[in-house]
């Protein structure tokens, strides 16, 4: 039976979190507030847990989870590359709605599903999500809606849809909106918008007028 907690209570969201985290660490799911729409999540290194994921989804491995993080800082032991100019858009829009897609470190043993050596990752702007990656380190998340239907803005309606696939539901109460993050590939020498979301192009290019558009 999942356990859900209120995080706008400040008792329940410490036991919430604190749920949470030992419900990663155990190699369950949980599901979390983020910036833009609510997150079904897993340990980014527990293979097993990163399947059941993509399998409460609905969504095969061709479609590979996202990876967000607690800080800046974690992508020195997460990627290899990153440019210059893909610092900046990090120094310039974490935490918020940008992920970056880079080329991970060879060494890591996880399996986010099929990457071809990339990942893609981000920092969210949600203070429950960003205590909750600061005490598990990096989780695979992705948007906590069943695949083909329409990501979740409150934590009801991704109960609905995942129901007991997860252990722990932590509700924030309702997204701002409902605009997902602007995805920018920088595995090569100049970045490349691959989706427009909540951080427009022009915005994006105040920082790194080179960017280009995918066709």
């Amino acid at each position: 039976m999942p356990r859900r907690y209120d995080c706008t209570d400040v008792a329940d969201r410490t036991h919430g979190l604190r749920e949470a985290a030992s419900a990663v660490r155990r190699g369950d799911l949980v599901v979390l507030p983020t910036d833009t729409v609510y997150g079904i999540g897993a340990d980014a290194f527990n293979r097993t847990a990163v399947g059941d994921l993509l399998q409460a989804k609905g969504r095969g491995r061709n479609m590979p989870s996202p990876v967000l993080v607690g800080s800046p800082t974690t992508l020195h032991g997460l990627v290899t590359g990153l440019t210059e100019t893909a610092w900046d858009l990090v120094d310039a829009f974490w935490p918020g709605a940008l992920t970056i897609v880079a080329r991970h470190q060879p060494s890591l043993t996880w399996d986010l599903g099929e990457t071809r050596g990339t990942v893609a990752v981000r920092m969210p702007l949600h203070p429950v999500a960003l205590e909750l990656l600061k005490d598990v380190g990096p989780m695979a998340v992705s948007s906590a809606n069943l695949t083909g239907r329409p990501a979740p803005q409150d934590c009801d309606t991704a109960q609905d849809m995942l129901g007991d696939s997860v252990s722990v539901y932590l509700d924030g109460g309702p997204t701002a909106d409902n605009i997902p993050s602007s995805i920018v590939d920088v595995t090569g020498p100049e970045p490349v918008l691959l989706r427009a979301g909540a951080i427009s192009a022009d915005e994006l290019r105040k920082v790194v007028p080179g960017l280009e558009t995918s066709h």
